[in-house]
């Protein structure tokens, strides 16, 4: 396995640091972000038989409420 230094700023740094354990690197913290895309594609399209109009009517609603709540 070859190594490459990488630079990164201090606030990523202890990012990685704190995500990282015992038994992880921080190259297997790094590359869970790459798997971790794959399954935010299960996702696709899971919302587009929802009912819009009635949510944003019930939406609509629930802010006029608050509105009225706060005269």
């Amino acid at each position: 396995m070859s190594s490459i230094n990488i630079s990164v700023r201090e606030e990523a740094y202890e990012f990685l640091k704190n995500l990282k354990t015992k038994d992880k690197s921080f190259s297997d913290v790094i590359l869970s972000f790459k798997k971790e895309q794959d399954h935010v594609m299960k996702f696709f399209g899971v919302l587009k038989d929802a009912a819009w109009d009635e949510k944003e009517k019930r939406m609509k609603d629930f802010r006029n409420s608050f509105n009225k709540r706060l005269q």
